[in-house]
Protein backbone atom coordinates (compact mmCIF):
# COMPACT_ATOMS: atom_id res chain seq x y z
CA UNK A 1 0.00 0.00 0.00
CA UNK A 2 1.74 3.44 -0.98
CA UNK A 3 2.19 5.84 1.90
CA UNK A 4 -0.30 8.39 2.55
CA UNK A 5 0.16 12.16 4.23
CA UNK A 6 -1.63 11.91 7.67
CA UNK A 7 -2.74 15.22 8.87
CA UNK A 8 -2.30 14.36 12.75
CA UNK A 9 1.32 11.61 12.51
CA UNK A 10 0.96 9.30 15.38
CA UNK A 11 4.32 10.96 16.90
CA UNK A 12 3.89 14.30 17.96
CA UNK A 13 6.79 16.12 16.49
CA UNK A 14 6.35 18.47 18.96
CA UNK A 15 7.65 22.18 18.46
CA UNK A 16 10.39 20.95 15.78
CA UNK A 17 7.42 19.93 13.64
CA UNK A 18 5.27 22.60 14.01
CA UNK A 19 4.83 23.76 10.22
CA UNK A 20 3.29 26.54 8.07
CA UNK A 21 0.74 25.98 5.86
CA UNK A 22 3.55 26.68 3.37
CA UNK A 23 5.44 23.30 4.47
CA UNK A 24 8.21 25.80 6.43
CA UNK A 25 9.17 24.50 10.16
CA UNK A 26 8.60 27.33 12.59
CA UNK A 27 10.36 25.71 15.47
CA UNK A 28 12.53 28.87 15.55
CA UNK A 29 10.00 31.28 15.77
CA UNK A 30 8.27 29.71 18.01
CA UNK A 31 11.39 29.78 20.34
CA UNK A 32 11.81 33.70 19.58
CA UNK A 33 8.12 34.34 20.46
CA UNK A 34 8.19 32.28 23.73
CA UNK A 35 11.85 34.24 24.95
CA UNK A 36 10.07 37.10 24.54
CA UNK A 37 6.97 36.37 25.76
CA UNK A 38 8.86 35.42 29.40
CA UNK A 39 11.62 37.92 29.70
CA UNK A 40 9.38 40.97 28.55
CA UNK A 41 6.92 43.27 29.23
CA UNK A 42 3.32 43.50 28.73
CA UNK A 43 3.74 44.86 25.51
CA UNK A 44 6.53 42.61 24.56
CA UNK A 45 4.04 40.42 21.93
CA UNK A 46 1.71 42.77 19.11
CA UNK A 47 -2.05 41.50 19.38
CA UNK A 48 -2.07 38.87 16.74
CA UNK A 49 1.34 37.17 18.51
CA UNK A 50 -1.05 36.70 21.93
CA UNK A 51 -3.42 35.36 19.47
CA UNK A 52 -0.46 33.36 17.73
CA UNK A 53 1.06 31.80 20.85
CA UNK A 54 -2.55 30.79 22.22
CA UNK A 55 -3.95 29.18 19.34
CA UNK A 56 0.47 27.35 19.32
CA UNK A 57 -0.73 26.03 22.64
CA UNK A 58 -4.12 24.58 21.31
CA UNK A 59 -2.08 23.28 17.88
CA UNK A 60 1.02 22.48 18.25
CA UNK A 61 1.50 20.61 15.21
CA UNK A 62 0.69 23.95 12.68
CA UNK A 63 1.80 27.39 12.24
CA UNK A 64 -1.16 29.76 13.58
CA UNK A 65 0.55 33.14 12.93
CA UNK A 66 -1.70 33.38 9.48
CA UNK A 67 -4.81 32.10 11.96
CA UNK A 68 -4.26 35.12 14.65
CA UNK A 69 -3.52 37.70 11.73
CA UNK A 70 -7.06 36.75 10.11
CA UNK A 71 -8.91 36.64 13.73
CA UNK A 72 -7.44 40.15 14.19
CA UNK A 73 -8.59 40.96 10.54
CA UNK A 74 -12.06 39.96 11.07
CA UNK A 75 -13.02 41.21 14.82
CA UNK A 76 -10.62 43.89 14.53
CA UNK A 77 -8.96 43.81 17.26
CA UNK A 78 -7.18 41.82 20.63
CA UNK A 79 -10.16 42.34 22.71
CA UNK A 80 -13.19 41.91 19.91
CA UNK A 81 -11.30 38.31 19.04
CA UNK A 82 -11.39 37.18 22.82
CA UNK A 83 -15.03 38.69 23.27
CA UNK A 84 -15.76 37.10 19.97
CA UNK A 85 -19.07 34.68 19.75
CA UNK A 86 -17.67 31.03 20.82
CA UNK A 87 -19.65 29.05 17.39
CA UNK A 88 -17.88 32.54 15.27
CA UNK A 89 -14.80 31.40 16.64
CA UNK A 90 -15.62 27.72 16.22
CA UNK A 91 -16.04 28.42 12.42
CA UNK A 92 -13.59 30.51 11.50
CA UNK A 93 -10.99 28.84 8.74
CA UNK A 94 -8.68 26.74 10.49
CA UNK A 95 -10.26 26.82 13.85
CA UNK A 96 -12.46 24.32 15.22
CA UNK A 97 -13.68 24.29 19.16
CA UNK A 98 -10.42 23.33 20.38
CA UNK A 99 -9.05 26.31 19.46
CA UNK A 100 -12.10 28.31 20.00
CA UNK A 101 -12.04 27.42 23.55
CA UNK A 102 -8.04 28.36 23.55
CA UNK A 103 -8.95 31.80 23.50
CA UNK A 104 -12.66 32.04 25.33
CA UNK A 105 -10.51 30.66 28.10
CA UNK A 106 -8.36 33.68 28.69
CA UNK A 107 -11.43 36.19 28.48
CA UNK A 108 -13.29 33.78 31.01
CA UNK A 109 -10.06 34.11 33.21
CA UNK A 110 -9.67 38.18 32.43
CA UNK A 111 -13.58 38.76 33.66
CA UNK A 112 -13.07 36.36 36.69
CA UNK A 113 -9.86 38.16 37.58
CA UNK A 114 -12.00 41.97 37.43
CA UNK A 115 -14.89 40.36 38.84
CA UNK A 116 -12.27 39.57 42.17
CA UNK A 117 -11.10 42.96 42.30
CA UNK A 118 -14.79 44.30 42.37
CA UNK A 119 -15.68 42.40 45.05
CA UNK A 120 -12.68 42.68 47.66
CA UNK A 121 -13.23 46.73 47.93
CA UNK A 122 -16.05 48.88 48.22
CA UNK A 123 -17.25 49.87 44.71
CA UNK A 124 -17.52 53.63 45.40
CA UNK A 125 -14.05 53.79 46.23
CA UNK A 126 -12.86 51.58 44.03
CA UNK A 127 -13.82 52.87 40.88
CA UNK A 128 -11.49 52.31 38.36
CA UNK A 129 -11.57 48.39 39.47
CA UNK A 130 -15.43 48.50 38.54
CA UNK A 131 -14.82 50.16 35.07
CA UNK A 132 -11.98 47.45 34.22
CA UNK A 133 -13.93 45.00 35.05
CA UNK A 134 -17.23 46.40 32.97
CA UNK A 135 -15.66 47.35 29.96
CA UNK A 136 -13.97 43.95 29.72
CA UNK A 137 -17.21 42.39 30.01
CA UNK A 138 -19.49 44.14 27.91
CA UNK A 139 -17.21 47.23 26.08
CA UNK A 140 -17.20 44.65 23.05
CA UNK A 141 -20.80 42.62 22.92
CA UNK A 142 -22.58 42.81 19.88
CA UNK A 143 -25.71 43.05 21.60
CA UNK A 144 -26.76 45.50 24.08
CA UNK A 145 -26.85 43.80 27.78
CA UNK A 146 -28.27 45.53 31.05
CA UNK A 147 -27.04 44.47 34.21
CA UNK A 148 -27.52 46.43 37.69
CA UNK A 149 -25.11 46.10 40.43
CA UNK A 150 -26.70 45.62 43.57
CA UNK A 151 -24.78 47.07 47.25
CA UNK A 152 -25.08 46.61 50.35
CA UNK A 153 -24.61 49.66 53.40
CA UNK A 154 -21.11 49.51 52.85
CA UNK A 155 -21.07 49.99 49.02
CA UNK A 156 -19.78 46.45 48.85
CA UNK A 157 -21.43 44.42 45.65
CA UNK A 158 -23.87 41.72 46.69
CA UNK A 159 -25.16 41.07 43.65
CA UNK A 160 -24.38 41.50 39.90
CA UNK A 161 -27.83 40.69 37.92
CA UNK A 162 -27.74 40.64 34.49
CA UNK A 163 -31.56 42.01 33.57
CA UNK A 164 -31.76 41.51 29.75
CA UNK A 165 -29.45 40.75 26.61
CA UNK A 166 -31.47 42.15 23.64
CA UNK A 167 -30.90 43.11 19.98
CA UNK A 168 -28.29 45.25 18.61
CA UNK A 169 -29.51 48.63 19.87
CA UNK A 170 -32.09 48.01 22.64
CA UNK A 171 -32.39 45.75 25.35
CA UNK A 172 -35.61 46.12 28.08
CA UNK A 173 -35.54 47.15 31.54
CA UNK A 174 -38.23 47.57 33.79
CA UNK A 175 -38.50 49.22 36.84
CA UNK A 176 -40.38 47.30 38.42
CA UNK A 177 -37.84 43.91 38.36
CA UNK A 178 -35.04 46.13 38.99
CA UNK A 179 -36.45 47.39 42.36
CA UNK A 180 -38.15 44.65 43.23
CA UNK A 181 -34.80 42.62 43.00
CA UNK A 182 -32.86 45.12 45.20
CA UNK A 183 -35.53 44.61 47.97
CA UNK A 184 -35.12 40.41 47.88
CA UNK A 185 -31.60 40.63 48.20
CA UNK A 186 -31.41 43.79 50.51
CA UNK A 187 -29.53 46.33 48.71
CA UNK A 188 -29.43 49.84 50.24
CA UNK A 189 -28.36 50.82 46.63
CA UNK A 190 -27.56 50.55 43.17
CA UNK A 191 -25.45 51.29 39.92
CA UNK A 192 -27.42 50.64 36.59
CA UNK A 193 -25.13 49.36 33.72
CA UNK A 194 -25.14 49.00 29.92
CA UNK A 195 -23.84 48.66 26.82
CA UNK A 196 -23.53 49.94 23.34
CA UNK A 197 -22.77 48.19 20.65
CA UNK A 198 -22.49 50.81 18.19
CA UNK A 199 -19.12 51.91 20.12
CA UNK A 200 -20.01 55.24 21.30
CA UNK A 201 -20.80 55.41 25.08
CA UNK A 202 -23.12 58.49 24.54
CA UNK A 203 -26.27 58.02 26.18
CA UNK A 204 -29.79 58.45 24.89
CA UNK A 205 -32.88 60.37 25.89
CA UNK A 206 -34.32 57.12 26.46
CA UNK A 207 -31.04 56.14 28.96
CA UNK A 208 -31.53 59.43 31.11
CA UNK A 209 -35.35 59.07 31.26
CA UNK A 210 -35.44 55.65 32.53
CA UNK A 211 -32.73 56.33 34.90
CA UNK A 212 -34.63 59.12 36.28
CA UNK A 213 -37.85 56.84 36.71
CA UNK A 214 -35.84 53.83 38.61
CA UNK A 215 -34.23 56.52 40.73
CA UNK A 216 -37.28 58.13 41.79
CA UNK A 217 -38.86 54.01 42.73
CA UNK A 218 -35.82 53.37 44.27
CA UNK A 219 -36.04 56.45 46.46
CA UNK A 220 -39.65 55.68 47.56
CA UNK A 221 -38.74 52.05 48.47
CA UNK A 222 -35.45 53.22 50.76
CA UNK A 223 -32.88 52.75 47.72
CA UNK A 224 -30.57 54.91 46.19
CA UNK A 225 -29.20 55.12 42.83
CA UNK A 226 -25.56 55.67 42.47
CA UNK A 227 -25.12 55.78 39.07
CA UNK A 228 -26.02 54.62 35.18
CA UNK A 229 -22.85 53.20 33.45
CA UNK A 230 -22.87 53.32 29.86
CA UNK A 231 -19.89 51.26 28.24
CA UNK A 232 -18.80 51.12 24.46
CA UNK A 233 -15.54 50.39 22.63
CA UNK A 234 -15.03 53.84 23.00
CA UNK A 235 -14.94 54.22 26.53
CA UNK A 236 -17.67 54.49 28.95
CA UNK A 237 -19.58 57.23 30.31
CA UNK A 238 -21.20 58.31 33.93
CA UNK A 239 -24.83 59.94 33.62
CA UNK A 240 -23.70 61.19 37.18
CA UNK A 241 -20.35 62.57 35.99
CA UNK A 242 -22.17 64.13 33.03
CA UNK A 243 -24.86 65.79 35.35
CA UNK A 244 -27.52 64.11 33.85
CA UNK A 245 -28.98 62.17 37.18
Amino acid sequence: MADQTRLFPEQDPGEGGAKGFDGSNSSGHRARLRKRLMTGGEDALADHEVIEYLLMVARPRIDTKPIARALIQRFGSLAGVLSADPQALSLHPNMGETSAAALRIVALAARRLARTAVREQPVLSNWQALLDYLHIDMAHLNVERVRVLYLNTQNMLILDHLVSEGTLDESPIYTREVIKKGMDVGAAAMILVHNHPSGSPKPSRADIQITQKIMEAARLMGMSVHDHIIVGREGHTSLKAQGLI
